[in-house]
Formats: C-alpha cells, sequence, structure tokens
C-alpha cells in the first residue's frame, strides 16, 4: 500500500471522513481525561464506552460493505467472524485473570474450576500472551472464511443460497458455543475482566485508550478497503459484482477474487470483535445470533451500499437510535421500527444516505456544466453572427 496510491484513493467525502474520526479519536479522549467531572464539555466514561461500541460496529460495517457493495457477496454471517474474534480477545483476558477470580485458581477461568475441569483444555494454551491472542484475532475469522469460501465459491454457490449457507454457518456456531463442555463458558461467555496489558480495563485512562484504538483501527479498516476498491483489484470486483458469467468468460478466476475479498472481511470483522469486547466487558454466544448479522446488512443499506462513509455512517446512526428507542416506552417495538426503516430505505432511498446524497450531487454539478456549456454556445453563435 504506497503513499501515492493511498492519495489516489483518497476522494473530498474520503478525506473528511478520515479527518473528523481522527479528531473524534484525540478529542474525545481528551475530553474525559483532562476537564473536570460536570463540566459542559468533558465527556463522561460510560459515553466513552458507548462510542467505542459505535465506532466498533462501523469497522464491521465496512467489512460487510466491501464484499456487498463491491463485490456482490450478501453474508448473512459475518456476525460469525465479529464474534470470533471476540472470543480470542476474550480467552486472553480471562487468562489475565489468574488468582483474582472468585476461586483463586492461577490457571484456570472460574467458570472451568465450577465444572471441574482438570486442566486447561489445549486451544486456551498461549492466549496468555497478547501477542498470540492479537494473531488469533486474525487467524482464526480468517482460518473459518477461508475455509468455507473455498467450499462455497469453487461450488459457484450465489446470491440467496449463499446468505442461506452464511446464516446457517453462524447458527450452528451460536448452537456450538451454548455448549458448556467446549469450553467457552456456554451461554454466560466470558466476563469479569480485569487487566489489559497490565492496565485495569474498567479505569477511565484504558477507556479512553480503547477508544482512540477503536478510532485508529477504523481509519486503518477504511484506508484498506479504499485502496483495495479504488485499484485494478477493485475493478475486477465490481465486474464481478455486475456481471460475474462475463468477467469469467474473459478468464477472470473469480473464486479467487471472491475468496480474497471475503477472508479479508472477515479479518477486519475479527479485528472490530476483539476492540468491542474490553469496551463492553462480556462476550457471550448471543454474539454469534443471525438477528445481529442481519442487522448489520440493515446498517450498510441505511448508510448507502457501496460507499463505505456511507456504512459507517449508517452503523452509527442505526445504533444510536437504538440506543435512544430501546431505554424508554418504544422498546418493545424496537425491532418493528428497524424493519419499517428498512423497507422505507429500500423503497425511498435505495442507495442509502451517502448514496443518495452522491447522485443528487452529481446530477446538480451535471446540470450545471450543461448550463454553462449552453451559456458558452450561446456567445460563440452569438459573435459568429456579427
Amino acid at each position: 500500500m504506497t503513499p501515492h496510491m493511498l492519495t489516489r484513493s483518497l476522494d473530498r467525502g474520503a478525506t473528511i471522513f478520515l479527518l473528523v474520526v481522527a479528531a473524534l479519536g484525540v478529542l474525545i479522549p481528551l475530553s474525559n481525561l483532562l476537564l473536570p467531572q460536570g463540566s459542559f464539555l468533558q465527556v463522561p466514561t460510560y459515553l466513552v464506552a458507548l462510542w467505542g461500541k459505535y465506532v466498533c460496529y462501523a469497522i464491521l460495517a465496512l467489512a460487510i460493505d466491501l464484499i456487498w457493495g463491491y463485490c456482490g457477496i450478501l453474508s448473512l454471517g459475518h456476525g460469525a467472524f465479529f464474534a470470533l474474534g471476540g472470543y480470542a480477545m476474550g480467552m486472553y483476558l480471562m487468562r489475565q485473570i489468574g488468582t483474582r477470580g472468585v476461586y483463586g485458581n492461577p490457571v484456570l477461568p472460574d467458570f472451568m474450576v465450577f465444572l471441574n475441569y482438570s486442566k486447561l483444555p489445549w486451544y486456551w494454551h498461549g492466549f496468555d500472551m497478547f501477542w498470540f491472542a492479537a494473531l488469533m484475532v486474525l487467524f482464526v475469522p480468517g482460518l473459518l472464511a477461508f475455509c468455507f469460501g473455498w467450499l462455497a465459491f469453487r461450488s459457484r454457490v450465489t446470491g440467496v443460497y449463499l446468505s442461506i449457507i452464511t446464516q446457517a454457518m453462524t447458527y450452528a456456531l451460536l448452537l456450538a458455543f451454548f455448549r458448556n463442555d467446549f469450553g467457552f463458558g456456554g451461554n454466560n461467555g466470558l466476563t469479569d475482566f480485569k487487566d489489559i496489558l497490565g492496565f485495569n480495563v474498567q479505569a477511565e485512562g484504558t477507556r479512553a485508550a480503547l477508544f482512540a484504538l477503536s478510532c485508529l483501527a477504523l481509519i486503518l479498516s477504511f484506508l484498506i478497503c479504499r485502496s483495495v476498491v479504488s485499484s485494478k483489484l477493485g475493478k475486477v470486483l465490481i465486474a464481478i459484482r455486475d456481471a460475474e458469467s462475463r468477467s469469467r468468460f474473459l478468464g477472470y478466476r473469480v473464486e479467487s477474487y471472491k475468496l480474497f475479498v471475503f477472508t479479508l472481511s472477515a479479518c477486519m470483522a475479527g479485528v472490530a470483535g476483539a476492540l468491542y469486547v474490553p469496551q463492553v466487558g462480556i462476550i457471550n454466544p448471543s454474539e454469534f445470533a443471525p438477528g445481529n448479522s442481519i442487522e448489520a446488512v440493515i446498517w450498510v443499506a441505511v448508510g448507502g451500499r457501496g460507499t463505505l462513509v456511507g456504512a459507517a455512517l449508517g452503523a452509527v446512526v442505526v445504533n444510536y437510535a437504538k440506543t435512544f428507542f430501546t431505554s424508554g416506552v418504544l422498546a418493545p417495538y424496537w425491532l418493528f421500527m428497524l424493519g419499517a426503516l428498512f423497507i422505507l430505505v429500500t423503497l425511498l432511498l435505495p442507495k442509502g444516505i451517502v448514496g443518495t446524497f452522491n447522485a443528487w450531487r452529481d446530477q446538480s454539478k451535471e446540470k450545471r456544466n450543461t448550463v454553462s456549456a449552453a451559456a458558452e454556445d450561446g456567445v460563440a453563435a452569438a459573435k459568429m453572427a456579427e
């Protein structure tokens, strides 16, 4: 990824988006840590954690938009990759508790002691080291996506059939992680975290740092996506989205392109889940619920499919609305409101918020150019008449 490629891939809207995210990543932590409590400009710690969660959702939305908006792969199971990244980070955080757990066991997490585990399962080894956990955050979702995509894309499963299979995959993982004998905490999941890299997870400074890291991860994810879609690879992905059979006829290995972008998207979702867990304080099998993956697709549709900026914006807007409406008398009706929002956007704004704005801006620019060209032609004709 060269600086020239990054500069070429950024337009005015993308530059503004990156500047806003960078500014928020600096100003919100500073406001939380430096200003006195009760000050008008001071951001409370709970809002820092809440907005950090929104930023993680924005990264997940970018991952979905990369494959759906630019390659035509509608995945209804990306919540599985998000949750796997979260579990990898949660396993590291559980290993950091040590003797401070309820049972005081220096090796086994509390739920393992309660279930009479005699020793630590083999797949938990190594998660006491941060570098290993960070590697697993990328490796586990990426490996699952690679294996799943290799089988699905080689079999030329596309469209609604692929969407159903991805949904079945995440539901199967949901059932597997609910079982206590799998060694992942069962339906209670992993929680009661203490430290991350030696810092108290609940401390204001740690939460501010996690928010800043989430904003940095969002910026890097956006740059990766922009560099992909603005390159020759991105042009091929769009061709596959619009005319897969024709692309295959022209000699492109469609399966390889799909497999690459699907694996990359899964790794991005895993990073989002890993940043999400220490800020929320828990990870359990409910994150695998198919409804979460479907909701993430709605974020992208609301913001604007195939725009990247719109996907991130849609994640923030929809989740802010969810937080607002689920805390009052409208809480039981949130799912109905979410469904109505998706239907209205599909009917009235099929390109989403940002996509519709871009289309309106392009039309206005085209009209101005047409009027300007007509005026110049009129002046030229008048001069010739004279």
